[in-house]
């Protein structure tokens, strides 16, 4: 029988905050995250703002030697992993090794750094090798996993903006099926010029920040974080007196087979994402109190995933709230889907609802409730969590309270 998988810790550094804490605050608070860029000259783009992460400070968790060779991404991640594993608890407890993971999803965070290489390698001096280290797509996973002495699996997985919402499904099932006992599972994506600029190319950014579901959308604001969380089986957990923040019942995946970038706009796809999750997790639809939506922003998506919703869920699809925390911390790529699946197990804990930040007047197409405004006390047994992607890659994880039967805890007329 396959092992119930409990979060056990967060760890996350975001534009709202250097940890879980205080981005889980702005959250609750509305707090837009999303600013002028700093990192690098956007002078010659369509926008100038994005939610760049919070000052932080990573060389004292790195070596010398490591410190011109991490990346932004490594900074991060590794900021973010340590304080999970702290969360939870895991300092002082005794792991084997070799059943402990990590599984990551983004692919983006060393570009920023990949970016100077090559500019200072057109300069005078021809910059060290080691330099360009953390470029390579594994390397905040391989960082993590090196100073936590973690050797089951070292895995990134790259499939656009639903990377990270897939990395936390297949972390979940490595504990699931007790190939692994713990696994830190999450995303970490960075700004970069290369990723700025495409995106501004493709005029998919609004030049204010986000306004997910409202009539008056002209995009997304990209955004950056690093969001980790450790998993691990529900009975090992209470053994050891853990804290339990919300379990991962399922996962599911598509493909739109549709295009390259805009999603189909009938929303199948995520719908039987949807389906396939809900499926894995043996929970009905009508048990889902929340939805955390991927809510972007554009034109094309926020549409299609109300119709997916519809799809899934019915006449009930008007009664469950929908969330998009875009609005504050922006689009974070490969790692939506981690910040998002935190915000969605901290709901499921405290008992309340983030806003979708931007929304004011929703546009007809997207009629649904989207919890606009500001935060909501609800009562959430089950949640799911949807993640889209260029190529039409869609991921949804279901996540629910800890103790809530197999089937849930309740079961509501479809």
């Amino acid at each position: 029988m396959a092992r119930r998988v409990g979060i056990t810790g967060f760890g996350v550094v975001s534009a709202l905050g250097g940890s879980a804490r205080e981005t889980w605050d702005g959250l609750l608070e509305g707090r837009i995250g999303i600013r002028p860029v700093t990192l690098f000259d956007t002078s010659g783009d369509r926008t100038h703002t994005a939610a760049q992460a919070v000052a932080f400070d990573a060389d004292r968790h790195l070596q010398a030697k490591d410190r011109g060779r991490a990346s932004r991404g490594d900074r991060m991640g590794l900021m973010a992993a340590l304080e999970a594993a702290g969360d939870a608890g895991l300092d002082g407890t005794r792991i084997d090794p070799s059943r402990a993971g990590v599984v990551l999803g983004g692919g983006g965070g060393g570009l920023l750094q990949a970016e100077d290489y090559l500019r200072a390698a057109s300069g005078p001096r021809r910059p060290r090798p080691s330099s360009a280290l953390g470029f390579f797509p594994a390397t905040t996973a391989d960082r993590i996993a090196s100073r936590l002495g973690y050797r089951g699996t070292a895995t990134t997985i790259m499939n656009a903006c639903s990377s990270a919402t897939i990395a936390i499904g297949l972390g979940a099932g490595l504990v699931a099926s007790g190939e692994l006992d713990l696994v830190l599972a999450g995303g970490v994506e960075t700004l970069s010029r290369t990723t700025f600029a495409g995106f501004n190319a493709l005029r998919l950014v609004d030049p204010d920040p986000c306004r997910p579901f409202d009539r008056r959308r002209r995009g997304m604001s990209l955004g950056e974080c690093a969001a980790l969380m450790v998993l691990e089986g529900t009975e090992a957990a209470q053994a050891r007196g853990a804290r339990i923040y919300a379990e991962v019942a399922g996962c599911g995946m598509s493909a739109d087979a549709h295009h390259m970038t805009a999603p189909d706009p009938s929303g199948d796809g995520l719908a039987r994402s949807m389906k396939a999750a809900l499926a894995s997790a043996g929970v009905a639809p009508g048990e889902v109190d929340h939805i955390n939506a991927h809510g972007t922003g554009t034109e094309q998506s926020d549409p299609a995933e109300t119709r997916a919703i519809k799809t899934v869920f019915g006449e009930r699809a008007f009664r469950i709230p929908v969330v998009s925390i875009k609005g504050m911390v922006g689009h974070c790529l490969g790692a939506a889907g981690a910040i998002e699946a935190f915000a969605t197990a901290m709901a499921i804990h405290h008992g309340v609802l983030p806003p979708t930040a931007g929304l004011a007047s929703a546009d007809p197409e997207c009629d649904l409730d989207y919890v606009p405004g500001r935060a909501r006390r609800a009562e959430i047994r089950v949640a799911i969590s949807n993640s889209t992607a260029f190529g039409g890659n869609n991921g949804t994880i279901v996540l629910r309270r800890h103790g809530a039967g197999r089937h849930g805890a309740r079961r509501h007329g479809a």
